[in-house]
C-alpha cells in the first residue's frame, strides 16, 4: 500500500496515534488529526470537523471506542477505508511477528518472550499494547527481526490486515463488556488474531476451555499445568516440551499460579520457534515480572503486601487471591466497574480476613460482599483503603491490592494506582512516564 500524497486522518492522539502520524509523515502522506478531546485542537493539522473533508484512509488509535461511535460510522457508511494503528504498523513490518493476546497475562508473557529471544541472540522488538506502539518500531525491522507484540482487543477491533506469524491466546474470560457490549462480541474481537489460521503458528492454553476451543488444528501447540501427550506441560515439578525438560518449577522466580501459567505460555511460544532450552531457562531465571502484576512489595507491621493493580477483572482478582492460599487476606477491591457483577468472587467462599471496598463502584462491591456474609468496609478512594490497611496491619496478614476494576475513577492508569499504593504502604515509588 502506497501512502505518498494520500490524505489520511489519524483519529486518536495518544501514543499510538502520535506514532502513526510520524510513520505516515515519513512515508510522504498528507496527515490530518482528530481527537475527541479538545486539548489537541490548537495543533496545526487538527480537523475541527473531519466529516466535511475527503480522506483516502482513516487510521484509528486503540483508545477510541468503536461501538456506537458516530464518526467511525460516518466514514464506514461513506466507504472511506478505516484501519487500526496495528494494521498500519503491520503493513511496514518485516521479519516474524509474534502476536500475544488474552484477558490476563499478556504483558508478562510478552516481556518474557522478548527476553528469551534476546538471550537467544535474536534481533527483537517488544511492542504493542505493552507500551511502545507497533508503528513506532515497524520501520526499524528487517527480515531477521522478531517482533513480539502484545495485542489487545482494542487494537484488534478495527483490524483488517494484521496477521501474526504466531498467534497466542492465553485465556478468555469476561472483560471490557462496557466497551464491546457483550462477552460474545469481546471473544469475536479477540479471535481476530487468528487472521489466517491455516498459515499461522498457533499457541493456546489447554487449561482454559474458552481459548482451547477457539480453533481445532493440528498446528496448535498447547500448554498446560497438567501432563499432555505433547506440547508444553508440567511433569514431576518441572516444565517439559514434549520429552525435553526446560526448567524446574522451583527455579522460576515469579510468584503464584497465574505466573506459572504465563511462563508455560512463553515457553510454548519459544519452542514453536525452536529456541534452545538453555536460552529459555536462563532468561526465565533472570526475569523480573513487570510491576503491578502480583508484585511482592515487602512487609508492613509484619504483614506481607502484594500489588496486583493490573488485576482489572474478576478472573484476575480471583487468581490473585487463590495464589496467596486464600487465608488471612486483606483484599482491596474497587474502582471503575466494567459492567461486572462481583458474586463470582464472594460466592467462592474465600477466607478473607477483611474486604476493603473503594471507588466509584465501592458501594456495589460492599453490598455484594455483605450479601455473602462478609463484613466489608467502604472507602471513597483507594488511598483511604490503603491507609486503613497499613494502620491496622497484623502479623501474618496478606494485604492484597487486586481491584477487579479499572482505575479511571481515581487514576489515569493501573500503573499510577499501583505506585500510589506502594508509596502509601512503603513510602517509596517509581516514576511513571506520563503520555
Amino acid at each position: 500500500m502506497k501512502f505518498k500524497g494520500k490524505k489520511i486522518l489519524v483519529y486518536g492522539m495518544g501514543s499510538s496515534g502520535q506514532a502513526a502520524c510520524k510513520l505516515l509523515h515519513e512515508k510522504g502522506a498528507c496527515v490530518s488529526i482528530y481527537d475527541d478531546e479538545n486539548k489537541f485542537s490548537s495543533f496545526y493539522s487538527f480537523e475541527k470537523n473531519p466529516t466535511v473533508k475527503k480522506y483516502d484512509l482513516v487510521v484509528v488509535s486503540p483508545g477510541i471506542k468503536v461501538h456506537g461511535n458516530n464518526l467511525i460510522s460516518f466514514f464506514l457508511s461513506n466507504r472511506v477505508p478505516v484501519i487500526s494503528e496495528l494494521d498500519l504498523g503491520f503493513l511496514f513490518c518485516k521479519g516474524k511477528i509474534i502476536g500475544i493476546t488474552g484477558t490476563n497475562g499478556k504483558t508478562t508473557v510478552t516481556s518474557l518472550v522478548g527476553e528469551i529471544f534476546k538471550k537467544a541472540g535474536k534481533k527483537t522488538f517488544v511492542c504493542g499494547n505493552i507500551g511502545l506502539p507497533l508503528t513506532a518500531v515497524s520501520l526499524q525491522t528487517d527480515s531477521q527481526s522478531f517482533i513480539v507484540c502484545e495485542v489487545s482487543n482494542f487494537q484488534l477491533e478495527l483490524s483488517k490486515y494484521f496477521c501474526a506469524d504466531l498467534a497466542c491466546i492465553l485465556n478468555l474470560v469476561p472483560d471490557h463488556i462496557d466497551r464491546h457490549g457483550s462477552y460474545e462480541e469481546y471473544v469475536r474481537v479477540k479471535k481476530k488474531i487468528l487472521a489466517k489460521p491455516k498459515k499461522q503458528k498457533i499457541v493456546l492454553n489447554y487449561d482454559d476451555e474458552n481459548s482451547r476451543n477457539v480453533i481445532l488444528s493440528k498446528k496448535v501447540m498447547y500448554f498446560s499445568k497438567k501432563m499432555l501427550n505433547k506440547g508444553v506441560f508440567i511433569k514431576n515439578g518441572a516444565i517439559y516440551f514434549n520429552k525435553t525438560k526446560i526448567i524446574s518449577c522451583n527455579d522460576i522466580p515469579l510468584f503464584g499460579e497465574k505466573n506459572l501459567e504465563n511462563v508455560l505460555g512463553a515457553v510454548a511460544i519459544c519452542c514453536k520457534f525452536k529456541i534452545k532450552p538453555a536460552a529459555i531457562k536462563k532468561a526465565i531465571m533472570q526475569f523480573k515480572a513487570p510491576p503491578h502484576r502480583m508484585e511482592y512489595l515487602g512487609q508492613v507491621g509484619e504483614a506481607d503486601v502484594f500489588d496486583d493493580s493490573k488485576a482489572t477483572n474478576i478472573s484476575a482478582c480471583k487468581a490473585a487471591v487463590e495464589s496467596l492460599g486464600e487465608k488471612r487476606i486483606v483484599l482491596l477491591i474497587g474502582g471503575q466497574n466494567k459492567d461486572f457483577k462481583f458474586d463470582e468472587i464472594f460466592s467462592a467462599g474465600y477466607d478473607l480476613e477483611q474486604v476493603l471496598c473503594f471507588g466509584q463502584c465501592g458501594q456495589q462491591v460492599f453490598d455484594c460482599a455483605s450479601s455473602y456474609g462478609y463484613h466489608p468496609k467502604l472507602f471513597p478512594s483507594m488511598k483511604g483503603a490503603a491507609y486503613f490497611a497499613k494502620e491496622h496491619a497484623q502479623p501474618g496478614q496478606k494485604i492484597l491490592l487486586a481491584p477487579a476494576c479499572a482505575s479511571f475513577d481515581e487514576f489515569c492508569s493501573y500503573a499510577v494506582r499501583g505506585e500510589v499504593f506502594k508509596e502509601i504502604m512503603l513510602g517509596v515509588y517509581d516514576k511513571i512516564e506520563m503520555q
